[in-house]
């Protein structure tokens, strides 16, 4: 009997430090998590081991600099989720150019519908005289040309009607961030016969359980979103186009839009900004940068920029995703994408995750 009690007793010792053992060390799921449309789980800042101490700091640098919302996801699971100034979680806010990554996974998926091929001259799908450039040199721009910001046009019209769309250069041998873009959706509706918002909606949207809206412009086009379908955006590019179970977006395809898609500017993919590069260039200018497009952010991050400092980050190596929606973090930076506001996010984001 006394046997029996001294094992009972030991089993219950073992049993409480584990308990308690579980309680000072709580274990972080490694598994990727996809939010249903109802439901997101959360794992605490704590658990995984970040500093408790810089949040504070974060938070006061996001509210000075016009942020309306922050998100972080680890293994798609929320970290942190911040409104500020009135903003809430239903909110919609413009992804300005950030939203030209959403096009450049519609493209994707067109191509592996074998509805277009990114190869092909946009004239293809078009039609002849869509430029007001001499037929030769409109023959040399393809869709990849449109993807990668190389198509030869003048840059400082920003209306993309027929008669602003004239040759500066040969497609493929000039970078200049331009709304030129916008000709994707064209094709893609070209091609699908359907809009490119319903095409847009029954590929990607729907199925990832995106809320938000497109805006047609001469000038811009823009999607609109709360800031949770932002984040499954990012979730999506974090996983290489794939969702839950279904690969959304051929994985090819998207390491081909994460990597380097011109000898020109490496830090620009298929209309993502890459990290980690030799050099970059800005929109509206020609000069080459030396060295990463973001020094305090890791390496491998790839993003989604747009005006006023609509950001998606995703970092592989942490398997996160940030998104920043508000206001311009300086009113006085007119600059479409690249700001000095991304180096000093992330310097307070390294000061919780490190």
């Amino acid at each position: 009997m006394r046997i029996f009690a001294h094992f009972l007793m030991i089993l219950l010792l073992s049993s409480s430090c584990k308990k308690k053992e579980a309680e000072i060390t709580p274990s972080v799921p490694d598994t990727m998590y996809f939010p249903s449309t109802n439901s997101w789980e959360t794992i605490s800042i704590s658990s995984l081991g970040w500093n408790q101490n810089a949040v504070q700091p974060l938070k006061d640098f996001l509210n000075q600099k016009g942020t309306k919302s922050f998100m972080v996801l680890v293994n798609g699971r929320i970290v942190m989720e911040e409104y500020f100034n009135g903003h809430n979680a239903t909110t919609t806010w413009e992804w300005n150019s950030a939203g030209k990554t959403l096009v450049a996974s519609t493209i994707g998926i067109a191509q592996q519908e074998n509805l277009l091929s990114i190869n092909k001259k946009v004239s293809d799908y078009l039609g002849a005289g869509w430029t007001n450039m001499p037929l030769p040199k409109e023959n040399l721009i393809t869709v990849k040309n449109l993807l990668n910001m190389t198509a030869g046009n003048d840059d400082t019209k920003q209306y993309m009607i027929k008669a602003n769309l004239n040759y500066v250069a040969d497609a493929g041998t000039r970078w200049a961030y331009s709304n030129i873009f916008q000709k994707l959706t064209e094709v893609v509706s070209s091609k699908s016969n359907k809009s490119f918002e319903t095409y847009f909606n029954e590929k990607m949207k729907n199925k990832i359980g995106m809320e938000g809206y497109w805006n047609f412009g001469t000038i811009f086009t823009i999607y609109q979103s709360n800031t949770k379908s932002m984040a499954r955006f990012g979730l999506l590019a974090l996983n290489k186009g794939k969702w839950n179970n279904e690969q959304i977006l051929n994985e090819a395809y998207f390491i081909e839009s994460i990597s380097t898609s011109q000898n020109i500017n490496p830090s620009y993919g298929y209309l993502w900004w890459l990290n980690g590069k030799s050099s970059f260039i800005i929109p509206g200018e020609q000069k080459v940068n030396q060295g990463f497009l973001v020094p305090n952010a890791p390496a491998d991050m790839y993003t989604a920029m747009g005006a006023k400092d609509q950001r998606i980050y995703v970092i592989p190596s942490k398997k996160m995703v940030i998104v920043r929606m508000g206001e311009a973090s300086d009113p006085t930076n007119t600059n479409f994408a690249v700001s000095g506001f991304d180096n000093e996010l992330w310097a307070k984001i390294n000061a919780v995750i490190k």
